[in-house]
């Protein structure tokens, strides 16, 4: 018969299996309730206005009003949603129009009462949008040739032919009008070559992939001198934003199909009026790959929470700016924590609260001089920051949980994150580096992979060029079409530079 230390000791490792199992159940709830959201929430990670009011303080010097926040037990009432107002298409004002008019016949314009002659008393229209499809046609380059009469018999004989412009791929039957199309396609529509390939079969035109793969290789060997002028330019700036994201290529040296490589972006500050994106593309993740990107920049770089960007700062003296947008999205993700009472604040909602008022102030100065934004930094944002410091440093939540690893990720990336208000040109996100990066992602779901470390790189400099371009307001297919013109016939630097998206 068992004593009763040893119907203690079961009952104790029962209880034990019994937290360790509705510990599990509340992480798999909590993972269940994450894909929910982010299959059928808002992908947006702003806090709403009404949630950024929850908690209304004034300032936050005191700490009286510090524990008005922490008061964990505060009902929530969010007002009535206002249903927005649907937005008309809208038709471009330079748009081509074409009219078809309609009037009365001459019998008409007889009034039926006393037969007097009608007059035209105005008119009414009504707008619609016509689309003619795209029209394919081809060109046939055709250079007259010469010879002199008089030496046909001798031995030096006079040859002439009409020279033609440089094109963009010599020898080829793709014009730089349709390299521009099907770049524009797969980079900034995310239309894969093969379903290219199959749409311009109803056309009639039988092209294969590989051929289309090889011209984007080309073309991008072409731009490459573009792309080191774009460097040059984001290098030579106070404020760098970076940012990097897996992708897959099949024919590595010495690593298999499935292993990943990484797309490294960059872009100029927001603040910056000719803007710049560069893509570039590393066959694996090392901080070694930034630091010769970043090689003869002394400034501020704003980065994610990447471990080897600190060695990149350390190796170049670079001062790093950490992302709020980052810390904000681990609180975002402990809000959905199910084990909260619903209704009730949780501590979630109160780290929210702080960076919701961090960036009620961010879009407060938005359109101020760099001095004026320092200024109000100091004075408002300062506060805020010690008080949410003063929180972070009271919680004691366990690691394992949602919450703990917003709070250990906040603490450890708060130097980082709280550097943005010693300058007014230092931003309070890298929003610019991962909206830059999305367009890249989004192609990826697309055409999942590149085949070579050549095809790459090509995918690199494209997408530099085109996001380039429209981050400067550029029409990204006209723009390409005049690049792949102009620049195999450009000669000199200034022709060169002149085919910049800013000179333009």
């Amino acid at each position: 018969m068992k004593t009763m230390p040893e119907f203690e000791s079961e009952i104790k490792e029962l209880k034990e299996r019994i937290e360790s199992k509705d510990e599990r159940i509340r992480k798999l709830e909590n993972l269940v309730e994450q894909f929910k959201h982010l299959k059928f929430g808002t992908s947006s990670e702003k806090t709403t206005s009404e949630q950024a009011n929850l908690f209304d303080e004034a300032e936050l010097e005191f700490d009286d009003q510090i524990e008005l926040i922490e008061q964990d037990e505060a009902e929530i009432e969010v007002p009535a949603h206002k249903r927005k107002k649907k937005k008309r298409p809208a038709i471009p004002e330079d748009a081509p129009v074409e009219d078809i008019i309609y009037d009365l016949t001459d019998e008409e314009k007889i009034c039926s009462i006393d037969g007097t002659q009608l007059v035209k008393m105005g008119e009414e229209t009504h707008k619609q949008v016509k689309i003619i499809p795209q029209q394919i046609k081809v060109i046939r380059h055709v250079r007259f040739k010469y010879t002199c009469p008089c030496c046909a018999k001798s031995e030096k004989k006079t040859f002439k032919t009409a020279p033609k412009p440089a094109l963009p791929i010599e020898k080829s039957i793709a014009t730089p009008s349709l390299l521009s199309y099907i770049i524009t396609n797969k980079y900034c529509d995310g239309m894969p070559l093969y379903r290219q390939v199959e749409t311009f079969k109803r056309y009639g035109f039988e092209f294969d992939r590989t051929s289309f793969a090889n011209w984007m290789i080309k073309c991008g060997d072409l731009v490459q001198v573009l792309i080191k002028l774009i460097q040059e330019k984001i290098i030579d700036q106070s404020v760098v934003h970076i940012d990097e994201t897996p992708v897959q290529v099949l024919k590595e040296p010495d690593k298999t199909a499935q292993s990943q490589s990484y797309m490294w972006v960059m872009s100029t500050p927001e603040y910056c009026e000719q803007k710049a994106v560069i893509y570039n593309y590393t066959a694996r993740r090392s901080a070694q790959h930034a630091i010769d990107m970043l090689d003869g920049f002394h400034g501020a770089l704003m980065a994610d929470g990447y471990p080897g960007y600190n060695k990149v700062a350390r190796e170049l003296n670079l001062k790093l700016l950490a992302c709020w947008v980052h810390a904000r999205r681990y609180f975002k993700k402990a809000q959905l924590d199910k084990s909260y009472i619903k209704g009730k604040v949780n501590k979630a909602d109160m780290a929210l609260n702080y960076i919701a008022k961090l960036y009620a102030i961010e879009k407060r100065i938005k359109n101020m001089s760099v001095q004026e934004k320092y200024e109000v930094r100091q004075s408002e944002s300062k506060k805020i920051l010690d008080a949410f410091k003063k929180w972070l440093d009271k919680q004691n939540e366990t690691p394992k949980s949602d919450l703990g690893r917003a709070i250990n990720y906040t603490r450890n990336q708060w130097d980082g994150l709280v550097k943005y208000i010693e300058s007014g040109e230092y931003p309070i996100d890298n929003n610019l580096a991962e909206n830059a990066v999305r367009p890249f992602v989004i192609g990826r779901k697309n055409w999942l992979f590149s085949d070579t470390q050549k095809g790459a790189t090509a995918s690199a400099n494209l997408y530099s060029l085109i996001e380039t371009a429209k981050a400067n307001g550029l029409n990204t297919f006209e723009y390409l079409e005049k690049v792949l013109t102009d620049l195999p016939n450009a000669k000199t630097v200034e022709e060169i530079e002149a085919l910049l998206p800013w000179n333009i």
